[in-house]
């Protein structure tokens, strides 16, 4: 019997089901350091979305995509917190506290459905009790726009991702309650 808190089988992160190798973008944020907890102020239904910082991005590349999961989640797939497509190619910044919404944002980037059913970022809420869990903050740079019915999933997603995804990074943080 799985014990809480551990989990014979981790569903693969998107970047993982690509096929992608080692990540070649920095992803950070000014809220937590890599592996460390993310803080409360980013969990839960009304937390805010993290800033986020890119860096060495590909000069061909037309596009970014962030996709943030949990694949310690107890489910088939990995729990998915965010997704946001069309930023452009230049992002180095995303501000903290995106405001939920699958209308575009300024940059006429958009956010996608999250595991809750709606629009924009979900904070970690793991189970009382399950132990540490894994977020990816994944970024993607996509060597062309994509379109993709809305509301956008994590399964159109990486259907759209496959074979055009020319650099990654990703940022992983904890949360356990």
């Amino acid at each position: 019997m799985e014990q809480p808190g551990t989990h014979s089988h981790k569903p693969p992160v998107a970047a993982r089901r690509l096929g992608l190798g080692a990540p070649t973008l920095t992803v950070e944020s000014p809220a937590f350091q890599p592996g460390r907890p993310i803080p409360a102020a980013h969990a839960g239904a009304h937390g805010r979305s993290p800033a986020l910082r890119i860096g060495r991005l590909p000069a061909n590349a037309r596009e970014l995509v962030l996709l943030c999961e949990d694949p310690d989640a107890p489910k088939e797939k990995p729990f998915v917190h965010w997704i946001v497509t069309g930023l452009p190619a230049g992002s180095t910044e995303l501000p903290e506290g995106l405001p939920p919404s699958g209308a575009p944002l300024g940059s006429g980037a958009v956010q996608g459905k999250n595991d809750m059913g709606k629009p924009g970022y979900y904070g970690p809420e793991p189970p009382i009790g399950h132990g540490v869990h894994h977020y990816h903050f994944q970024v993607f740079a996509v060597d062309e726009g994509f379109e993709a019915p809305a509301p956008l999933d994590r399964d159109r997603l990486i259907e759209a991702l496959d074979d055009h995804v020319i650099a990654w990074g990703e940022l992983i943080g904890t949360f356990e309650r």
